[in-house]
Protein backbone atom coordinates (compact mmCIF):
# COMPACT_ATOMS: atom_id res chain seq x y z
CA UNK A 1 0.00 0.00 0.00
CA UNK A 2 1.40 3.39 -1.01
CA UNK A 3 1.73 6.12 1.59
CA UNK A 4 0.51 9.68 1.47
CA UNK A 5 2.54 12.77 2.34
CA UNK A 6 0.62 15.61 3.97
CA UNK A 7 2.33 18.96 4.37
CA UNK A 8 0.98 21.91 6.31
CA UNK A 9 1.90 25.56 6.46
CA UNK A 10 0.47 28.27 8.68
CA UNK A 11 -0.01 31.87 7.66
CA UNK A 12 -2.46 34.63 8.48
CA UNK A 13 -4.05 37.94 7.65
CA UNK A 14 -5.97 40.69 9.38
CA UNK A 15 -9.29 42.00 8.11
CA UNK A 16 -12.63 43.44 9.10
CA UNK A 17 -16.09 42.25 8.18
CA UNK A 18 -19.68 42.16 9.27
CA UNK A 19 -22.16 39.36 8.79
CA UNK A 20 -25.23 40.43 6.87
CA UNK A 21 -28.57 39.54 8.49
CA UNK A 22 -26.85 37.92 11.48
CA UNK A 23 -28.99 38.20 14.64
CA UNK A 24 -26.17 39.24 16.99
CA UNK A 25 -23.01 41.22 17.59
CA UNK A 26 -21.27 39.94 14.45
CA UNK A 27 -23.69 41.99 12.36
CA UNK A 28 -21.64 45.00 13.45
CA UNK A 29 -18.28 45.85 11.94
CA UNK A 30 -15.47 43.95 13.69
CA UNK A 31 -12.08 42.51 12.87
CA UNK A 32 -10.05 39.34 13.21
CA UNK A 33 -6.45 38.25 13.03
CA UNK A 34 -7.17 35.13 11.00
CA UNK A 35 -4.85 32.13 10.97
CA UNK A 36 -4.84 29.99 7.84
CA UNK A 37 -3.58 26.41 7.83
CA UNK A 38 -3.07 24.95 4.38
CA UNK A 39 -2.71 21.18 4.00
CA UNK A 40 -1.49 19.70 0.73
CA UNK A 41 -0.97 16.05 -0.09
CA UNK A 42 0.99 13.93 -2.53
CA UNK A 43 1.46 10.21 -3.00
CA UNK A 44 4.81 10.53 -4.76
CA UNK A 45 7.91 12.66 -4.35
CA UNK A 46 9.79 14.66 -6.95
CA UNK A 47 13.40 14.06 -7.96
CA UNK A 48 14.60 15.98 -4.88
CA UNK A 49 12.56 13.79 -2.55
CA UNK A 50 9.89 16.45 -1.89
CA UNK A 51 6.14 16.35 -2.22
CA UNK A 52 6.23 20.12 -2.83
CA UNK A 53 8.53 22.80 -1.54
CA UNK A 54 7.09 24.46 1.56
CA UNK A 55 8.11 27.78 0.01
CA UNK A 56 5.79 27.18 -2.94
CA UNK A 57 2.86 26.52 -0.61
CA UNK A 58 3.67 29.60 1.50
CA UNK A 59 4.03 31.75 -1.63
CA UNK A 60 0.64 30.64 -2.97
CA UNK A 61 -0.97 31.18 0.43
CA UNK A 62 0.48 34.68 0.63
CA UNK A 63 -0.74 35.52 -2.90
CA UNK A 64 -4.25 34.54 -1.88
CA UNK A 65 -4.33 36.06 1.61
CA UNK A 66 -2.83 39.32 0.34
CA UNK A 67 -6.15 39.86 -1.44
CA UNK A 68 -7.85 39.90 2.00
CA UNK A 69 -5.20 41.39 4.27
CA UNK A 70 -6.15 44.72 5.88
CA UNK A 71 -9.33 44.88 3.86
CA UNK A 72 -13.02 45.23 4.61
CA UNK A 73 -14.13 41.80 3.39
CA UNK A 74 -17.68 42.89 2.60
CA UNK A 75 -16.21 44.95 -0.28
CA UNK A 76 -13.95 42.20 -1.68
CA UNK A 77 -15.43 39.91 -4.35
CA UNK A 78 -17.05 37.44 -3.91
CA UNK A 79 -17.83 38.59 -0.35
CA UNK A 80 -19.50 41.71 -1.66
CA UNK A 81 -22.22 39.24 -2.78
CA UNK A 82 -21.96 36.36 -0.29
CA UNK A 83 -21.64 36.64 3.47
CA UNK A 84 -17.99 36.73 4.61
CA UNK A 85 -18.46 33.92 7.13
CA UNK A 86 -15.53 31.78 8.19
CA UNK A 87 -17.10 28.91 6.23
CA UNK A 88 -17.35 30.91 3.00
CA UNK A 89 -13.84 32.29 3.45
CA UNK A 90 -12.37 28.82 4.01
CA UNK A 91 -14.06 27.44 0.87
CA UNK A 92 -12.86 30.41 -1.20
CA UNK A 93 -9.31 30.09 0.13
CA UNK A 94 -9.33 26.38 -0.73
CA UNK A 95 -10.48 27.08 -4.29
CA UNK A 96 -7.93 29.82 -4.88
CA UNK A 97 -5.10 27.69 -3.49
CA UNK A 98 -6.17 24.65 -5.50
CA UNK A 99 -6.05 26.73 -8.70
CA UNK A 100 -2.45 27.65 -7.91
CA UNK A 101 -1.10 24.41 -6.46
CA UNK A 102 -3.01 21.39 -7.75
CA UNK A 103 -1.28 19.36 -10.43
CA UNK A 104 -0.94 15.70 -11.38
CA UNK A 105 1.02 14.94 -8.17
CA UNK A 106 -0.05 17.47 -5.53
CA UNK A 107 -3.44 18.66 -4.37
CA UNK A 108 -4.79 20.95 -1.68
CA UNK A 109 -6.40 18.64 0.83
CA UNK A 110 -7.85 21.13 3.31
CA UNK A 111 -7.83 24.69 4.54
CA UNK A 112 -8.42 25.39 8.21
CA UNK A 113 -9.34 28.98 9.00
CA UNK A 114 -9.02 30.15 12.60
CA UNK A 115 -11.27 33.10 13.40
CA UNK A 116 -10.06 33.15 17.01
CA UNK A 117 -7.70 30.97 19.04
CA UNK A 118 -10.69 28.81 19.99
CA UNK A 119 -12.86 28.77 16.87
CA UNK A 120 -12.03 27.45 13.41
CA UNK A 121 -13.54 25.84 10.34
CA UNK A 122 -11.86 23.20 8.18
CA UNK A 123 -12.88 22.98 4.53
CA UNK A 124 -11.98 20.07 2.26
CA UNK A 125 -13.40 18.51 -0.88
CA UNK A 126 -13.05 14.85 0.15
Amino acid sequence: MAGTYRLRILTGFASAHRLRDYPGDCARLHGHNWKVEVEVEARTLDDLGMAIDFRAVRRAAREVTDQLDHRYLNEVPPFDQINPTAENLAAWLHGELARRLNDDRVRVRAVTLWETDRACVRYSED
